[in-house]
């Protein structure tokens, strides 16, 4: 395993420590066994058909495809989610938007929440599960993601979730929420970052969104107060640049008492405001 460790290290650029870890849960994915088994037996031959599982698994990681396809689940909010390239990854920086979006609905009495551009429905069925009371509605273009999202609600047993094929607002109609949380694209088209690391394996759909990394955005913005209830909130992720401009547009748009929030490094991550 020790040559296994520099080889992910020096392919992917990992720390010592994070190429240990890797090759230990890829074995112990191979081996379908706890962790804690593989460090007891770190040492001993594998069987041939558990050898040739681990090596693929490898093999697939050195090749940069993420952790969390490979091994199919990503944890998200305290909640383990099934992932595949039907969606993007759910990330630690996207808790906030859970957070944010949780403080402003309360837990005695029902509120009606719209979630644009659901993907796997991490943040719908995070909401769901700590809202009970909530009704959630969660709407993608995609039919592949929308099925992810379906079976991750029932896995985790948020029933209280609605699933809908919808690009952004479209099949709504003239339906109202109190709150709408969106994690969109906002990476620009142009930006280096999407032949890199895990971007290259996410689906490019959910990530580029035009020349500024903004047209998805606008469009959550811009739809978003025909489908708010009176004094109803709109709460979105962006890009570590995009602050101000997201501010700009929720001005624009009639919105007030219009703040942007920083992640657990200082970053402006989510934006939101009041319909007007």
């Amino acid at each position: 395993m020790a040559r296994d460790r520099r080889r992910l290290a020096q392919a992917l650029g990992l720390s010592e420590r994070e190429a240990r870890l890797e090759a230990q849960v890829l074995l112990s994915r191979a081996l379908q066994s706890p962790r804690a088994f593989v460090l007891a037996h770190e040492g001993d031959a594998l069987p041939p058909e558990r050898e040739a599982r681990y090596r693929a698994l490898m093999q697939r990681r050195l090749q940069g495809e993420p952790m969390a396809y490979i091994l199919g689940e990503r944890e998200f909010y305290g909640l383990v989610f099934k992932t595949t390239p039907a969606a993007l990854i759910p990330r630690p920086e996207t808790e906030l938007l859970v957070e944010l979006a949780l403080a402003r609905i309360p837990a005695d009495s029902p509120r009606t929440i719209l979630d644009l551009g659901t993907g796997s429905g991490a943040v719908a069925v995070a909401i769901a599960r700590h809202r009970p009371l909530a009704r959630i509605t969660a709407v993608d273009r995609c039919p592949q993601a929308l099925a992810l999202a379906r079976e991750n609600a029932i896995r985790l047993g948020a029933a209280n979730v609605e699933l809908l094929e919808s690009d952004w607002y479209g099949a709504l109609g003239v339906r109202k929420f109190d709150i709408i949380v969106a994690n969109p694209p906002y990476v620009a088209e142009a930006d280096r970052h999407l032949e890199q690391g895990d971007l290259r394996f996410e689906p490019r759909r959910a990530l580029a969104a035009g020349k500024d990394g903004l047209d998805a955005i606008r469009a959550v913005v811009d739809g978003a107060p025909a489908h708010l209830s009176p004094g109803g909130r709109l709460l979105f992720e962006h890009g570590h640049d995009q602050a101000d401009a997201c501010r700009d547009l929720l001005r624009r748009a009639g919105f007030v008492e219009i703040a942007s929030h920083p992640d657990l490094a200082g970053i402006p991550r989510v934006t939101g405001g009041r319909a007007g």
